[in-house]
């Protein structure tokens, strides 16, 4: 049959009686011909059809819902490259006003009239940026007494984002871990202490840790080292991780003291596309003062019309992020934006508890300090069952819910746990459905008669590594 060359066919082409339709979508070449924008349109949809709707994602911490007036409001936006400021000097100032608001939700002392704060694509951006400030700070310290400088490290749990291991790779910078156990859930302070040294550039808590969804005690960790920092004549700061507990806990633990209140705080990252309740594509960096902030971080060049001078490890990068972030600050405001995040605790401690209920389960955690939170299986009932956390997500995922389950990580990975992540556009009645969901899949689970192939894998893993099943904790609701 002759190809047609669907760009001079009128606006009214049939999508699905279009001689496209007919073909495999493009994979190794680009077509010869263009097609009808809404024929396209109908193949690029259709490629992503099958996949979980964003809401029922409980998997990611993105935020998956923005109402329509910040989508028309982004969408308006889409062209604009955030890195033109004598273009879009007005994005820039926005830019300013945001990293402001952020600072002083953070309770900076600084005094100037714009807060030293920076841009990010996401929080990774951010954390690499907090991780090169404090490095080059050491180095320049190092420098100027003489002494080496090929040696730093860094200190932070094994619960850190994969980020802190890039960067540690990137910039080859030692990368301490502090173990978590099923008994000290979070980074313990007197394990950092014991782990420093005149290498260590910065220590790095963590607000809202990935695989727990629990805080790192940073004005606890902020009294040892101030301590420590007293007694050896070292400088060792605090870079907070706070992807996600940077925009919960000054709305809904405003007197909690892990912020820049602290002396040896002097950098803060966080994800304005998490809790920030911003499109995915941003995150942002906050330093105590602008002293903090090394001055070879900032690179200017003069080829966009002016001098502009950027601190970020990316160049170009969207302004519509900039603009919905902006948005929500003015939509919300602070009552705004502790209401919505009150609701997310609300129904993350329901779902915990009626979770925490099911005879199958264990919480990891009795407290959810965060919108989010893991549990395990029963030792007593994972013995004789057939199945696994892996199979309960596979069922779970036919009903359109993509709830995690996965490994801990180093010195507890044989617990293998799940996670749900509640977040803006997950509502109390999303949640009953998403529990009868559970309830309906455990029933067709405990109906196996011979096990599953991830309970099979189990059973080879704990005849070579012992038995997973050796903590006293289990059950803890039957004591």
């Amino acid at each position: 049959m002759e190809k047609t060359d669907y760009r001079n066919e009128p606006d009214n082409t049939a999508v699905f009686g279009s001689e496209e339709m007919l073909q495999p979508a493009p994979t190794d070449t680009i077509p010869q011909y263009g097609t009808r924008p809404e024929i396209a349109y109908q193949m690029v949809k259709d490629e992503t059809f099958a996949q979980t709707q964003p809401r029922l994602n409980l998997a990611t911490f993105v935020t998956t819902y923005m109402d329509p007036f910040t989508t028309r409001l982004m969408n308006e936006a889409i062209s604009v490259n955030y890195i033109d400021e004598t273009e879009y000097p007005r994005v820039a100032v926005m830019n300013a006003k945001c990293i402001n608001i952020m600072a002083n939700l953070w309770n900076t002392p600084e005094q100037a009239k714009w807060k030293t704060g920076a841009l990010a694509i996401g929080s990774s951006e951010a954390c690499m940026l907090g991780g090169v400030a404090a490095w080059l700070r050491w180095k320049e310290r190092r420098e100027a007494q003489g002494k080496p400088t090929d040696k730093p490290n860094f200190i932070i749990s094994t619960g850190y984002q994969v980020v802190w291991e890039k960067f540690a790779d990137l910039w080859q910078i030692e990368m301490r871990t502090v173990p978590l156990t099923l008994e000290k859930t979070t980074l313990d302070p007197q394990a950092v202490i014991d782990m420093c040294d005149e290498n260590t550039i910065c220590v790095v808590p963590i607000q809202g840790v990935t695989w727990t969804g629990l805080n790192d005690d940073v004005e606890a960790i902020d009294a040892a080292l101030d301590e420590y920092n007293s007694r050896t004549g070292y400088d060792i700061p605090i870079h907070v991780d706070a992807a996600s507990g940077g925009f919960i806990l000054p709305f809904l633990e405003p007197e909690r003291r892990w912020d820049f209140r602290l002396k040896w705080v002097l950098s803060i990252s966080t994800s304005g596309h998490k809790y920030g309740l911003v499109y995915p594509g941003l995150g942002w960096v906050v330093w105590k003062d602008k002293k903090y902030l090394p001055g070879k971080m900032s690179f200017s060049v003069n080829y966009l019309g002016a001098d502009i001078t950027q601190v970020g490890l990316n160049f170009s990068r969207p302004a519509a992020q900039i603009l919905g972030q902006y948005y929500q600050f003015i939509r919300l405001g602070f009552e705004g934006y502790k209401q919505v995040q009150h609701n997310s605790m609300e129904i993350a401690r329901y779902l915990h508890d009626e979770i925490g209920k099911m005879p199958q389960f264990v919480n990891y955690c009795e407290d959810v300090v965060n919108p989010l939170f893991i549990w395990y299986m029963c030792a007593d009932y994972a013995r004789s069952a057939e199945w696994t956390l892996y199979d309960l997500q596979d069922k779970l995922k036919q009903s359109g819910w993509m709830v995690p389950a996965y490994t801990m990580p180093k010195n507890i990975e044989d617990r293998v746990v799940m996670r749900i992540v509640v977040r803006q556009g997950f509502s109390r009645d999303m949640a009953d459905m998403l529990l009868d969901d559970m309830r309906a899949a455990i029933a067709e689970l405990e109906k196996l008669e011979y096990p599953t192939p991830s309970r099979l894998a189990q059973e080879r893993r704990e005849e070579v590594q012992g038995s997973v099943f050796t903590h006293t904790g289990c059950c803890h609701k039957k004591k």
